[in-house]
């Protein structure tokens, strides 16, 4: 059985962070499937967003937008 990779606090916030964004995208009407698959197309520009300290609801209205 493989170990499990231990996560620096910084990844395991932006993971955090991008669930939340998640939850945003869908009360905006995408489905689950369509938000997860937008974050994963667009990993590097949700990172910006979260390193340039936008809120996860911030980052869904300007993916929306």
């Amino acid at each position: 059985m493989a170990k499990k990779e231990k996560l620096d606090p910084e990844t395991e916030a932006l993971i955090r962070w991008c669930t939340e964004v998640e939850g945003f995208l869908v009360k905006g009407g995408a489905t689950l499937a369509q938000a997860q698959e937008h974050i994963e197309e667009q990993v590097e520009w949700f990172t910006d967003m979260f390193y340039d300290g936008l809120t996860p609801e911030e980052a869904a209205k300007a993916a929306l937008a």
